[in-house]
């Protein structure tokens, strides 16, 4: 199985789009925005869209460009459903996904079966969703579909498999806490989340890894692995009406189960009630400084996360006021700023790197900067321009790729709904300097933040820095 994985931000729809067709329609949308709503209202069609009786969603997006098909199972679980007693045991449950079943009880008929089939099968766990996936010819999808019902309604989760997974699961875990990275940007998880933070660490802890029982893979499994909290997603070489008579004979006797965030709600984020600095010491050659900031919700403000894609990409195109001031001054050999589209509270990041010599100077500009973004001349309503069509030419070629497109659609029905997906190119496309200025003023400007910096421990003796320095109004070279 993948490593955790983080979703990439390709938010449309396709049904058969040949290139020449595509260049078209990319040209009208960059040409003509006054139609995009025309035009999303043609690409929402090509996304077939079914529910069966018992709350499954069925979705098939019709690509005849090859003769694959690409099957995905999308789960609303992930980190975002663990208390601390099961962190990471979503992405354990990842792991002994496919394994032994009730159709293929021995773990070596049921590679074997895919081998027939000709797949190739994976999965991957983010926070608020875990998908499992096969790619196949377009004349096994019965076969790929039977397979995939199989790991999903009848798993097994036998001791011995799962005493091997959970070593895997551990040497993830090991190769991940071997990089430098890993202390930093989990001591800046559990500062910006606090006590939720099992709840954004996909990863886990190894202790709870470590002891995890069969008993506790069948609760996940009985309380999400049910059909009104998946979405079966077809992809590629396949007419939608075989496929949607598939998916009934396949999954209709899939048993429905309670809703389980009605029985078991999502404890709300704790808001962030201060600001945070942390410094961490590892054998790099660079300095890397990051902020962080609690960011909207998709499903509670959804309009401030259309504003953050634009604002982020405005502040990181080449030439932009925040590049010249922070990189193109040498302060910063580069700089980007994200926010990461989550239901239950993105993070907005700003990530750095520079050298010891110019870090005092490199974060008081930074936080010079950060000020005046939210001035009225700060992002003109020219400045817009690139960066929205840029998002609308990633997006329409994103659909050429039938299996990348099934994860993608697969992360946007979990995370924060189809509706949300087929609206956004139109809403990012409405936003205004005033709509990025409001975005930045609610969870940028003066918000309680998390400040870090990752550096060797020289540069660390050498600058004699400390956390108090980095909260200060400013930081003096």
């Amino acid at each position: 199985m993948d490593d955790v994985a983080v979703p990439t931000q390709v938010r449309r729809g396709s049904r058969t789009f040949r290139a020449r067709a595509l260049a078209g329609l990319l040209a009208g949308l960059l040409a003509t925005p006054a139609i995009l709503c025309a035009q999303r209202a043609e690409l929402e069609r090509h996304v077939q869209r079914m529910t069966l009786p018992n709350g499954l969603d069925v979705i098939v997006v019709e690509n005849h460009g090859v003769p694959l098909v690409t099957i995905e199972a999308d789960v609303k679980n992930g980190s975002f459903t663990q208390g601390p007693e099961y962190e990471g045991l979503s992405h354990l449950y990842e792991h002994m996904f496919f394994k032994a079943n009730a159709a293929y009880p021995d773990p070596d008929d049921f590679v074997a079966r895919a081998s027939q089939l000709g797949a190739e099968f994976n999965g991957t766990t983010s926070e608020e969703r875990v998908n499992y996936y096969l790619t196949l010819p377009s004349d096994s999808i019965e076969g790929g579909m039977r397979f995939l019902a199989s790991a999903l309604i009848t798993p097994l989760f036998r001791q011995d498999e799962l005493e091997r997974e959970r070593e895997v699961v551990i040497g993830e875990y090991d190769r991940n806490e071997s990089s430098p990275f890993f202390k930093f940007t989990t001591a800046m998880g559990k500062a910006l989340w606090t006590t939720a933070w099992s709840r954004k660490n996909p990863l886990g802890e190894r202790a709870v890894i470590e002891s995890t029982t069969p008993d506790k893979m069948r609760s996940i499994q009985n309380r999400y692995y049910i059909p009104n909290n998946t979405a079966i997603i077809i992809t590629g070489d396949v007419a939608p009406d075989s496929a949607f008579g598939l998916a009934k004979r396949i999954f209709g006797g899939w048993q429905r189960g309670p809703d389980p965030f009605v029985a078991d709600p999502i404890p709300p984020i704790p808001p962030l009630q201060h600001d945070t600095a942390l410094i961490v010491e590892e054998p790099i050659g660079a300095v890397i400084v990051m902020m962080q900031w609690q960011g909207p919700s998709a499903r509670q403000d959804p309009a401030s996360t259309y504003a953050a894609d634009v604002f982020s990409d405005v502040l990181n195109q080449p030439g932009s006021r925040f590049q010249q001031r922070l990189v193109d001054s040498g302060l910063f050999q580069s700089i980007g700023i994200s926010y990461y589209t989550l239901n239950h509270v993105g993070p907005i990041t700003i990530e750095g790197e520079t050298t010891p010599e110019h870090l005092t100077a490199a974060i008081a500009a930074l936080r010079d900067e950060i000020r005046q973004v939210v001035d009225s001349d700060y992002i003109s309503p020219a400045e817009l321009s690139a960066p929205k069509q840029q998002r609308i030419a990633g997006t329409i070629f994103g659909l050429e790729r039938a299996s990348g497109f099934a994860h993608q659609l697969g992360f946007w029905w979990a995370v924060t709904g189809l509706d949300y997906f087929f609206d956004y190119v139109d809403n990012m496309a409405r936003q205004t300097p005033a709509d990025l200025r409001a975005y930045a003023t609610k969870y940028i400007v003066g918000q309680p933040h998390v400040i870090g910096v990752l550096l060797s421990p020289q540069a660390r003796q050498g600058l004699k820095l400390t956390p108090a320095q980095l909260l200060g109004p400013e930081v003096q070279p």
